[in-house]
């Protein structure tokens, strides 16, 4: 996500931890290099000022805390005011324990009633695939959703939108042929107030800020909707405009919060947020991926504690929280003892594949940033391998691979599609790991176990 930025402030960032000595010439460059890698995103160039001279005057002027050194509290202003910069308007940040952070609250939930949420967007911003992954992210926070499919102009757009929701079991309420959205948003209301269901998503027709009859048709639909939510989904690659854009859709509904999609890879990330916050709306939600599991609830001090390679062990814990992974003690223990089956090995795969590899790699210290794209490939790839392969094994296989020999091994082969070769890999890196496991008696594995609820 974000890899120009990311890289150029770790470079800033890496000559303050590696100097000999914090005198005015090291934060001057440090001010610059920050400079030149917020308008290498795309962020607008007074508000990189605004920026920089804060950091600069701070880093100046200001006495590090009881215990802390000059150099981390530089470290701790610049984290400070880059999170500032994307939306945090929280408490002045003493130290860079992100756990004190509360959760964001997205809304006033209204238990016990209908809570409509008024998707809005741009055509080609991603909001029909935001408003299927944000119907994901509220089942797994425990609601029951509906959805409304309210674009009559895109065509094949209500058809993508219930496609998409099936993958997760939400249903989706939408006419064929019917062009009266605001007839549609209101029935489809209707029918989910008698379904028993928590939240409505609406998704509406794109549109854009010139467009005064879609405005028009927006704010009618704002009316009879009456939405505890009005969510703008906004194309993280158009940088800097979108101070336009949210600026005429908030004077036509009311933007309660905002979705950026595309920010992986793009230049113009940087931009997009910067701009966003300056309009004095909450960037609420980002989409990281392709994935239906890949929108996340945004957090400045989380993004930039990313953005730096700091790692984000809380955002880790509270994934590994959110997918409940509770193996059960049996399994711990047999984990922790060396004693793993590869049924244990497989179920250690199922949930690295739940959280993301790479969403795993970024939030952890010391991790993030190091392992590439193609290298990240590779490991997901060989993942998938092993999945399908310990998929076509059968129980007494699993519980003792040993078994497994060169007659089970072709059929396991031929049951994957893979080959013999493959089946060997899996096998042999099962036996590795299960070999390290016992030799170290899960003494440096136990604690993170723990941490995720199975040891």
């Amino acid at each position: 996500m974000l890899d120009s930025l990311r890289t150029n402030l770790r470079s800033a960032l890496k000559k303050v931890i590696g100097a000999s000595d914090i005198n005015r010439e090291l934060i001057e460059s440090l001010c610059k290099d920050v400079q030149r890698a917020l308008l290498q995103s795309d962020v607008n160039v007074k508000l990189v000022l605004t920026v920089t001279q804060n950091i600069k005057q701070r880093c100046l002027t200001e006495q590090p805390p009881k215990g802390l050194s000059r150099k981390d509290h530089i470290i701790t202003i610049l984290y400070s005011e880059l999170a500032r910069l994307l939306g945090y308007t929280g408490e002045e940040i003493k130290t860079i324990d992100k756990s004190a952070q509360p959760e964001v609250e997205l809304f006033s939930f209204k238990p016990g009633k209908l809570n409509v949420v008024l998707m809005l967007g741009i055509q080609g911003s991603g909001k029909t695939t935001v408003s299927a992954k944000l119907a994901r992210w509220f089942t797994k926070h425990g609601h029951k959703v509906g959805v409304v499919g309210a674009d009559t102009f895109r065509p094949g757009a209500l058809t993508q939108l219930r496609m998409n929701c099936s993958k997760v079991n939400v249903e989706v309420y939408g006419k064929e042929g019917e062009n009266d959205a605001v007839k549609i948003v209101g029935d489809g209301i209707d029918y989910f107030r008698k379904q028993n269901i928590d939240i409505v998503l609406v998704d509406t027709a794109g549109r854009h800020k010139e467009e005064s009859g879609l405005l028009a048709e927006m704010t009618d639909m704002y009316g009879i909707a009456k939405p505890e939510l009005v969510l703008l989904v906004i194309d993280g690659t158009i940088g800097q405009q979108a101070f336009n854009q949210a600026k005429a859709f908030h004077s036509a509904a009311p933007i309660g919060g905002i979705a950026i999609t595309k920010l992986d890879g793009t230049a113009k990330g940087g931009g997009v947020l910067a701009a966003v916050v300056a309009t004095g709306a909450k960037v609420m939600f980002i989409g990281t991926g392709e994935r239906i599991d890949d929108l996340e609830q945004f957090s400045p001090t989380r993004f930039v504690g990313r953005l730096l390679g700091m790692g984000d062990i809380k955002a880790l814990l509270e994934m590994a929280k959110g997918l409940e992974l509770k193996a059960d003690e049996n399994q711990a223990k047999r984990v922790l003892s060396g004693k793993m089956t590869i049924e244990d090995f497989y179920a250690q795969m199922e949930n690295v594949g739940k959280m993301g590899l790479r969403n795993i790699i970024d939030n952890l210290p010391g991790l993030s940033g190091m392992v590439k794209e193609d290298q990240l490939d590779a490991i997901q790839g060989k993942l998938e391998k092993w999945r399908v392969i310990i998929q076509s094994m059968t129980s007494a296989e699993r519980s003792d691979p040993d078994i497994v020999n060169d007659s089970r091994r072709k059929r396991i082969a031929r049951g994957s599609g893979l080959t013999e070769h493959d089946v060997k890999d899996l096998i042999k890196q099962y036996s590795n790991s299960k070999a390290v496991m016992k030799q170290a008696k899960g003494r440096q594995m136990q604690g993170m176990l723990r941490r995720f609820g199975i040891g």
